[in-house]
């Protein structure tokens, strides 16, 4: 299991040194996009629209938009000395809650946390801690340049890490359109629907459920496949620039002249030794 961070956690005076591994993972099916015609995957560049040209990263600089077409330009080395003062290899649990007392709603994304050399016996006794508490700790951890408040509580004997959002990040319910007020729903209505609850009411378990589009999407394409409905992408051919084209012409041109031309032949003129007299 890749890591994806490495440092501690602290909570009083105990330091566990830990690893982080991804608990997650995004099992969508990627599509290329081609194109119709030759079958050739489409490749994305950035091009400025005032200049109309391609632009290389050296060439980019980061900005923030806070108004319509008005930015701060930030440069990488004030951005870098950003992350240095706030990059703290840790998490420090600030404070300990009931996990339920968290909606939902802030849970953002799990990581496993892992003891590293030395942190077995620390990891041990936090993970007992929260199991016999029945509590979660609330800590705060800088992850790819971005402050994380974040909650630490004990999933299959494994400490997990669960990123939560701030609450300044959650949008606010009351701003959400057409809700509808109060409505007057009749007994019956009411009655009925929590019958249908009950009956719909079972043992949550994971096991049960699957994505059937995934599943579906794997089959056509594994169906496609075999049977050779397939397309091969047409290779880019190699251009010569006309400036390049018109040189070869013209070299090409200069050596079959070159092996028209006949051969001369050069006389020796005799030279004539007069004798002395």
């Amino acid at each position: 299991m890749h890591t994806v961070w490495k440092g501690s956690i602290s909570f009083g005076l105990v330091n566990i040194p830990v690893k982080l591994h991804t608990a997650t993972e995004n099992r969508d099916i990627k599509l290329r996009q081609l194109h119709k015609e030759c079958n050739s995957p489409i490749n994305y560049s950035k091009v400025c629209p005032v200049c109309d040209k391609e632009i290389k990263n050296e060439d980019i600089v980061k900005a923030y938009e806070y108004s319509k077409n008005k930015f701060v330009v930030l440069d990488d080395e004030e951005l870098e000395n950003l992350r240095k003062e706030s990059e703290d290899k840790s998490v420090e649990i600030i404070e300990f809650v009931k996990l339920e007392e968290i909606d939902p709603i802030y849970f953002e994304r799990s990581y496993f946390l892992a003891p590293d050399t030395g942190g077995g016996k620390a990891y041990a006794l936090l993970r007992k801690s929260l199991q016999e508490s029945g509590k979660i700790g609330v800590a705060k951890i800088t992850i790819r340049s971005k402050e994380q408040l974040a909650i630490v509580r004990v999933y299959k004997d494994t400490l997990l890490m669960e990123t939560i959002h701030f609450p300044d990040e959650v949008r606010k319910a009351e701003e959400v359109p057409n809700i509808p007020s109060e409505e007057k729903v009749t007994q019956k209505e009411l009655d009925t629907a929590l019958m249908l609850i009950e009956q719909l009411t079972d043992k949550f378990d994971p096991e049960k459920y699957q994505d059937d589009y995934r599943t579906a999407l794997l089959e056509l394409i594994e169906k496609k496949k075999n049977g050779e409905n397939t397309v091969t992408a047409t290779e880019k051919e190699s251009k010569i620039p006309s400036d390049m084209t018109d040189l070869m012409t013209a070299l090409q041109a200069s050596l079959d002249k070159t092996r028209a031309k006949p051969t001369t032949t050069t006389r020796k003129r005799k030279t004539v030794v007069k004798k002395k007299a």
